[in-house]
Order: C-alpha cells, then structure tokens, then sequence
C-alpha cells in the first residue's frame, strides 16, 4: 500500500509539475527571422517557466503547401505563422481557424495595433489573426554602385527608364529579379497596376470585379513589356528563388530589385549598410502614390489541441515587449502601434508609407488563393513569352470567372 501512495505522489507530481506544450509551425526559415523567432521563444518560456514551445521550421514554399494539411488534422500544430489579409480570411471562412478575440479581453484589438490593421485581421466580425510585424516594398538598390556610375534614385518612370539604360550600358543587370517562386513577378504587377490605375482599380481587379481582358490590365503589361524587351531583368530568372537573385545585387552585378524590406535579412553584413531602397516611381501624375506592406503574423488553428495556451502565448507575442525585440532583431515595423522603428532605415520606410495614398497587402495576400496560383504562373508566363499576352489574359479571365463566378 505504501508503494502505490509513493507512485501515486510521483505520478500527482509530475502531472502537477509538467509544462503546457505549445507546438508552433512557422515559415521563417532563412536564418535571420528563424533565429529572432528562436530568441522571441526563449524569452516566452524564461517569463513564463511554465510553457514550453516546440518550433518546427519549414522551408518557406513547403509551409504554403503543408499549411492546408495541417489545419485539416486531428493533430494540428497549436500556432501556425501566416499571412493576414484574403489568405487568412480565406481558411477563416473554411472554419479552419479558432477566433483569438478572447486575447485581448483585458485590451481591445485597436488599444495594440493600428484600427487599420482590424479589416486584415478579421474575418464576420471576429479576429482570427495576430499582426507581429509589416514591412514596405520599394526598390532596393547599392548606393555605392549609384554613386560609381553618378546615378540618382528615379522619381519618375522616365527616369527610372533611363538609370536601367545606364546600368545595362556598363555591364549591369538593371533589374534582379527571381520567379523560381512566382510571387516576386506579383509584385510588378502589383506596382504597375497601382501607379497606372490606382489602388481603387486594384482592390477591384483582386476581388474578382474586372475582367483580366480590360484594356487597363493591358496597359500595365504594355508598360512591363518595356522592361523584358529592353532586357533589364536578369536573365534565366525562372532558375533562381528570389534569395539566389539578390546575390547577383548583392555583388554588384545587378542595379536594382523590387523587393521587401525582408531583403536585409539575407544580406551579407558588409553590404547591409549599402543597400538602400526609394519608392516605386511615379507612371502617371494623377494617379495616386500606393504601397505594398504586407502584415505578417500568427493563427491559431480550429483543431489545435492546447488552445488557451495558445492564446496566453500570442498574448505575449501582440505585447509591446516582444514586438520590440522582434522588431529590433530584423529591422520590421513593429505592428504594435506603441513600438517606435527600430532604426534610420525602417524610419524611412515608415515615413514612405504614411506619405502614401493608400496601402494593398500583396496580390497573392489579397485575391482568392486559386486565383493567385493562376494569376502569378500568367505574369511569369509572360516575363519569358511577353508576345503571349493575349493568350495568358483570356487564360487569366477563364480563371476569374470559374473561381469568382462573376
């Protein structure tokens, strides 16, 4: 009798004593941001002894397809990293998400982040998104390589025009680019279309309203078409992910790349301080100046298993605290409104944006997922085949039509 009271004591005892287990699947493979996940983590547990994280680690574009896997499972990972805007809503209205509003029960949404931010973290009314960090989109470029050829930073298609001339005449690449991953030709389509058509126009086009075959969408690859026939896009793009095309900037072999501010992450340390950016420049005076500035953040499975620990661990992550550290770590804008830009270059961003007219997520963050897939494998299909462009938009249009039925 006295063995069974002893191992009934240890056994009350370890299960008094064990830690909360979170398991959190995250994207954020290239080292910088895995790292700064890693530490935000230790951070969490020294705080709160009583949890332990398991971070898992996916290359980027195997998460975008092992993520729909896993929130179908019985054995769902209690936090996942994601994207806000059409790509959560997309498996919020699947029921696939727990809503988070019981995270800020002793804080509204707004009282942590931007008002701004809610229409892109919500889906009928409910949160289903945690915002940790966002960051701009400009074009980034090495000052030293600039100042070498006597180049100043375009403000103006015309000028943009003439500094990719320049580049190319002295054995540079304008323009780096890598489509292995289709999404980096997204965002020219994006630019494009917000400084030729507005950002109106592209909210509409995204949600399914305007027919591929518009002659406005036409005028975008007119003027895109421009830039592939010039050959200002480093060559055989459709063999490099968008990390190996950075290298050719990097060295100095490329001038410019369109690209978020994610590029300094994988910067080697003796270029980081090289590497500046300026807007995406002006096509047409009338049309307003529009940004991408994608939020990245964190769901929490319909399925997960450990949800209330779940929810006390993104408590920790939407804290000023942890927004901070993070931020500081690889340079973001915090989404935590009360979290000041970690340094001079994420201060100029920031200024950039609040200086714009208007802000999209990301063309794949804000169109239906199905459609993405088409409308990205349409705009690389045409960085190789620009005379396709016909055949690619009647493609694009059957697609839009089947997934919107509109």
């Amino acid at each position: 009798m006295r063995k069974f009271l002893i191992v009934l004591m240890v056994v009350l005892a370890l299960f008094v004593f064990a830690k909360q287990k979170i398991v959190l699947n995250s994207y954020a493979s290239d080292p910088a941001p895995k790292k700064a996940l890693a530490e935000l983590v230790k951070m969490f547990e020294e705080k709160y002894p009583d949890y332990e994280v398991v971070v898992n680690t996916f290359a980027h574009e195997d998460f975008k397809t092992l993520l729909r896997t896993w929130l179908n499972s019985p054995d769902a990972p209690d936090v996942v990293t994601w994207f806000a805007g059409e790509r959560m809503r997309y498996f919020a209205s699947k029921g696939l998400l727990e809503p988070l509003d019981d995270v800020f029960t002793d804080k509204s949404f707004d009282s942590y982040f931007p008002a701004a931010f809610k229409s892109s973290c919500e889906y009928e009314g409910k949160i289903y998104f945690l915002p940790q960090s966002w960051y701009w989109w400009g074009v980034y470029y090495r000052k030293s390589v600039f100042e070498k050829y006597g180049l100043k930073t375009p403000k103006t298609w015309e000028e943009f025009l003439k500094v990719c001339e320049i580049l190319k005449n002295n054995g540079i690449t304008p323009i780096a680019i890598g489509t292995k991953y289709l999404w980096t030709a997204a965002g020219w389509f994006d630019y494009l279309n917000m400084r030729i058509n507005g950002l109106e126009f592209h909210k509409k086009l995204t949600a399914g309203e305007i027919p591929y075959t518009d002659p406005r969408v036409k005028k975008v690859f007119d003027y895109w078409k421009v830039l592939v026939e010039k050959g200002y896009f480093l060559e055989n793009h459709p063999s490099y992910s968008w990390q190996e095309a950075a290298s050719f900037l990097f060295r100095g072999e490329a001038g410019m790349y369109l690209m978020g501010q994610f590029i300094k992450d994988v910067a080697p340390e003796e270029v980081k301080n090289d590497l500046d950016f300026f807007r995406f420049p002006i096509i047409d005076e009338k049309v307003g100046l529009y940004e991408d500035t994608p939020i990245d953040g964190f769901m929490i499975p319909a399925k997960a298993k450990h949800k209330e620990a779940a929810k006390f661990f993104l408590k920790f992550i939407a804290s000023k605290e942890a927004q901070e550290f993070y931020a500081k770590s690889l340079g973001r804008l915090a989404a935590n409104k009360n979290v000041p830009a970690p340094d001079a270059h994420a201060e100029k961003g920031l200024k950039m944006i609040l200086a714009s007219d208007g802000v999209m997520q990301f063309y794949d963050r804000d169109t239906n997922p199905e459609m993405a897939t088409v409308g990205m494998n349409g705009f690389v299909e045409f960085m190789v085949y620009p005379n396709n462009i016909d055949k690619i938009l009647e493609n694009l249009e059957k697609a839009r039509k089947r997934i919107f039925k509109k």
